[in-house]
């Protein structure tokens, strides 16, 4: 009987995920083919494309990736630069693992992976605390959608005159300054951060001292530690004079 029930509320769990993940799996619709579009522009095959969803599973990661594959870009330095892209999420997963009820290493090592910025909104938000199924069944709608739109993405592009596919690679940089405007509205040192890490990489360009993948990489460390010491040095200050 104790069995029964445990079963009756795991499935109940995975449910309730499911659909809290229907409306993310909803929105990745659009991004997810449109990463598809823009990786066939690239120059990369369907089955590129898919495993790439099926094994990175990071907007933001996968469509820096297709912009460093797209100048030639060596795989070190489009591991470093997406590895610094997605640093936020050990602070998220610290964050989550206080909310999750205790469960065993490889589940969480399982469901870690399906970890987002939208599927930890969710989560975070839900009353209570969350249980391994229902993390799984809102990480699975959510991955599901993601890979499968990213091929269906591919295969529309492939049926695209040739013309439109070069262009898609404007598409790619006017989607990266979509998602920057926000930010730059809401937070002034994201403003500081993205003028002086295009500074910077500029004049790593121009200088053509290291690759285009090491300037990205190196522009945007050496940026966010100077913006980051110069906020510090201003509090600081701030705090002195309020003393």
């Amino acid at each position: 009987m104790t069995t029964i029930t445990s079963l009756g509320k795991k499935q109940s769990s995975f449910l309730q995920g499911t659909q809290g993940g229907l409306s993310i799996a909803i929105g990745y619709l659009p991004v997810a083919i449109t990463f598809g579009l823009l990786a066939k522009s690239t120059g990369l095959s369907l089955s590129e494309t898919v495993m790439m969803s099926l094994i990175v599973f990071a907007g933001a990661s996968q469509y820096i990736s297709l912009s460093l594959i797209a100048v030639g870009t060596g795989v070190i330095e489009i591991i470093f630069t997406t590895f610094i892209v997605n640093i936020r999420h050990f602070l998220m997963s610290a964050s989550l693992s206080e909310k999750v009820e205790d469960d065993p290493l490889w589940k969480k090592a399982l469901y870690s992976f399906g970890l987002t910025d939208e599927t930890f909104t969710v989560a975070s938000t839900k009353e209570g605390t969350v249980n391994a199924s229902y993390l799984f069944g809102l990480m699975l709608i959510s991955y599901a959608s993601w890979v499968v739109n990213s091929g269906i993405g591919y295969v529309i592009g492939a049926s695209l005159p040739t013309t439109v596919q070069e262009s898609m690679g404007i598409a790619l940089y006017a989607m990266f300054i979509g998602l920057l405007i926000p930010s730059l509205k809401k937070h002034r040192k994201v403003l500081f951060l993205a003028v002086l890490a295009a500074i910077l990489n500029s004049l790593c360009y121009a200088s053509q001292a290291i690759s285009t993948g090491w300037a990205i990489v190196l522009s945007t460390i050496v940026s966010a530690v100077l913006v980051e010491l110069f906020y510090l040095k201003v509090e600081s200050k701030e705090v002195n004079h309020n003393g």
